[in-house]
């Protein structure tokens, strides 16, 4: 009830900031501190969502009886105050307000979301994606706090994290309705949108390449998770392990993170 449950929402959370963070080594940081109350606002922020759903009973996991919906209550009490004097902290004095802009956007979406949502199952894939402007907006938030600068490289750390989070999105859902596709031309009627996304997605890295928000070595951090999705449609068919796609989805946002940051010190 208290808890975060979506695995890979953390890893959508946790991997842009982290990239965000290293990225901004490469500037004279002027923010250390203020980078870990950014750390502290993000993560109580993320946490919050969780119990509060919980207590308004719009969650699967709900508070069923008065000692449980004090209990969440407490812990949306002690989150909440730990938002908000991070928060309040990193906005004194006038400083960061570029964070007010992260956030009505990141807001935007995460509202977005809400409304999608109530399609149902068919809006299950596209609310989750645009969730994820939400989540990655760490990446811009942690580079921002950490430099003083919102400026092309924040925006570039944005997209390219989003980019990764939506194909990965996408792959998950196709691997779950795919799970019984046992050759080519099954997983081609089944995955067809995908490998389009796959296509899309490598138009929209050459178009950030040549305006100038990608540079080419920041575009090869994602030749793996590219690879991973187009060689699927060839590989011979394996029954669908949830805990191991997770893994393996999880390793894929490691590789990715850790390309993306080497591209900053090429």
């Amino acid at each position: 009830m208290t808890i975060p449950r979506e695995h890979g929402a953390w890893g959508m959370l946790l991997v842009p900031l982290a990239t965000g963070a290293v990225a901004s080594l490469r500037s004279n940081v002027n923010g250390g501190g203020a980078l870990a109350l950014f750390i502290l606002a993000a993560m109580s922020l993320f946490w919050l969502r969780t119990p509060v759903e919980s207590w308004l009973g719009t969650s699967p996991i709900k508070v069923q009886t008065k000692d449980e919906r004090a209990f969440v209550l407490k812990v949306i009490a002690a989150i909440g105050v730990l938002a908000v004097a991070s928060i309040t902290a990193l906005l004194w004095n006038g400083h960061y307000l570029g964070l007010l802009t992260i956030g009505a956007i990141a807001g935007s979406a995460f509202a977005m979301q809400a409304g999608v949502k109530r399609l149902g199952r068919k809006g299950r894939m596209p609310a989750q994606i645009i969730g994820a402007i939400g989540l990655t907006s760490t990446a811009a938030g942690a580079y921002y706090v950490a430099t003083g600068k919102l400026d092309r490289i924040a925006v570039a750390l944005w997209l390219a994290n989003w980019l990764f989070a939506a194909d990965q999105i996408h792959f998950v859902q196709v691997r779950i309705r795919s799970s019984r596709a046992a050759n080519l031309d099954e997983k081609m009627k089944q995955g067809l949108p995908f490998l389009l996304g796959q296509v899309g997605l490598i138009g929209v890295i050459l178009a950030a390449c040549r305006f100038g928000l990608f540079s080419g070595v920041m575009a090869l951090a994602f030749v793996p998770v590219l690879l991973r999705g187009t060689l699927w449609f060839v590989r011979r068919h394996r029954p669908l392990d949830v805990h191991k796609l997770g893994f393996s989805e999880l390793t894929q946002a490691v590789i990715f993170g850790a390309l993306l940051c080497a591209s900053f010190f090429v």
